[in-house]
């Protein structure tokens, strides 16, 4: 079968070629893309509603490690982007961008049926009226050098929550289903991009002069190897974050899975796939957006 309608809040989503295998090593197809998305809807969207959402999509699938799948960036709407899809429109220095709203199930299952695996979102939301708010959530992106890798993202962790709680921040570990853990702390919304792009410096910053041997703030690749770093610029207005419960584009469909500080063991830490994460949101054991606020 070509085509599947799959319904959702009353209304269909058609997908095209549901069973294309979208994930080579698991076998994994776009209609269990979709069906992750919309069963995880409800934990999803309160993470992504009302920013705008870049995707970033592998039309043929992920591929194998012997030949990758093809991916790109998608930011601006296309014409074939159906009219029920929320969007909001932002003028960048040359152009404006029509950027999608992943504010309802309807949307994700459309993105499923567009291959659009990952969603990446800013820290900020629009108003009511359409302009970019101050952000509401800090991220801090620990990112594995060469010759280290999620257990050593997970020291870090431990200490980067610690430096957060002391200024006054609590904060969420979500393993990011690519190599290392985003840390998200909840913001009262008072204080501009800058300001929290600066806060996020000065933790890292902090963070690399305790821990010179474990910790880098600065991107080049040669000084990450053997250590993790702290991308802090990731709250500058423009760049995104792989959203939580976002999929993600590896070999594997893992999912950026927001986890319980009791779970980050350098030691036992892993990277969840999409049927772990499932069950977690069956069983209740997945943390919610209000636990970072």
């Amino acid at each position: 079968m070509n085509r599947q309608d799959v319904a959702v809040d009353g209304e269909t989503v058609t997908l095209s070629n549901p069973g294309r295998i979208l994930y080579p090593e698991t076998g994994t197809t776009k209609h269990d893309v979709a069906m992750y998305y919309l069963r995880a809807a409800p934990m999803l969207i309160p993470w992504a509603k009302d920013r705008p959402a870049t995707r970033k999509r592998w039309v043929q699938g992920v591929g194998t490690a012997a030949e990758p799948g093809k991916s790109f960036f998608q930011k601006n709407l296309d014409a074939a982007t159906p009219d029920w899809v929320q969007r909001r429109t932002m003028h960048h220095r040359d152009h404006d961008n029509d950027y999608p709203l992943v504010n309802d199930a309807r949307t994700l299952v459309w993105l499923a049926q567009i291959s659009a695996l990952e969603i990446h979102v800013p820290q900020w939301r629009f108003a009511n009226d359409g302009t970019p708010q101050n952000p509401d959530r800090l991220v801090l992106d620990l990112d594995p050098g060469e010759g280290v890798g999620l257990a050593e993202c997970a020291a870090v962790a431990l200490l980067a929550r610690d430096a957060l709680e002391q200024r006054g921040l609590r904060s969420l570990p979500v393993t990011s289903g690519s190599k290392g853990i985003h840390l998200y702390a909840g913001l009262d919304g008072k204080r501009t991009s800058d300001d929290i792009a600066h806060l996020a410096h000065c933790v890292a910053l902090s963070l690399e002069a305790d821990h010179p041997d474990l910790v880098v703030s600065r991107m080049g690749r040669a000084l990450r190897r053997g250590k993790v770093f702290i991308d802090w610029s990731q709250n500058w207005p423009a760049k995104t974050t792989a959203v939580p419960y976002s999929l993600r584009g590896r070999a594997r469909p893992t999912v950026a899975a927001p986890r319980n500080w009791d779970e980050i063991i350098p030691a036992k830490v892993d990277q969840l796939d999409y049927r772990q994460v499932l069950a977690r949101i069956a069983g209740g054991t997945t943390p919610k957006l209000g636990d970072v606020r």
